[in-house]
């Protein structure tokens, strides 16, 4: 059955990457590369946009995921859970170049839901009475003190499905699921790799995790899997 372009949502990657400037806050789905789109990520090591500030789980690795910009310089500021396995973002934070700042993986994730869902933050005690606390406001509820933690939004969300329709429905391959479905309620513009689109109808109604109302544009192509790119540098 042909796909029809009926909602303009499939884009050629070209027309995607307009999106993605110099200076951009950009969101991004995955977990140690796993669930993070190889094919955008690699689109936005040749278009060289800089000063970007990036809002993710983490920081990849060297050559896989998100690392492959932070190692190519192109950030500026990273919002992240941790960096230890990507080393080159240690050093470019040790030497001033990279600032980091850092959230609990669990924080982090409500902040990006909170940005999605309109909410003014979450309240969390983790870090009372530490360097965390630091400049963040306090509120007292039931008589029990909570740091609020501000939620999170970007300009554009790079994300990465399993299967798309037309219309931007989204399922994702189990645990590359991740934070993408966050990342993409929380985005301005959502930009979805998907390894296939199908006709509208084919996919399940009960698999469906994103709904197409949070997607703006669907790309397809080459490097469909995170593996393409670990084959490629190895």
């Amino acid at each position: 059955m042909a796909i029809e372009n009926v909602f303009g949502k499939i884009k050629e990657v070209d027309e995607a990457m307009t999106h993605i400037n110099d200076h951009t806050v950009l969101m991004y789905g995955g977990f140690g590369g796993v669930g993070t789109s190889p094919l955008l990520i690699n689109e936005i090591v040749k278009k060289n946009v800089k000063d970007l500030t990036l809002i993710g789980n983490d920081s990849g690795f060297p050559q896989i995921g998100i690392g492959r910009v932070i190692c190519n310089g192109q950030a500026k500021k990273m919002i992240t859970t941790h960096i230890g396995s990507n080393p080159v973002a240690g050093q470019l934070m040790t030497e001033g170049k990279l600032e980091i700042e850092f959230s609990p993986q669990g924080t982090l994730a409500e902040r990006v839901r909170a940005g999605g869902t309109g909410l003014g933050g979450v309240l969390i005690n983790v870090g009372l009475g530490t360097v965390i606390e630091k400049g963040k406001e306090t509120i007292k509820v039931d008589g029990k003190t909570y740091l609020l933690e501000k939620p999170l939004r970007a300009d554009v969300g790079i994300i990465y499905a399993k299967a798309a329709d037309p219309f931007g429905n989204l399922i994702y391959d189990k645990t590359a699921r991740n934070f993408n479905p966050l990342v993409a309620m929380a985005s301005d513009v959502t930009i979805v790799h998907a390894e296939e689109i199908v006709p509208l109808g084919e996919l399940d109604p009960e698999e469906i995790i994103t709904p197409g109302v949070y997607v703006d544009i669907i790309v397809t192509g080459e490097g469909g899997k995170w593996k393409w790119v670990w084959e490629q540098e190895n």
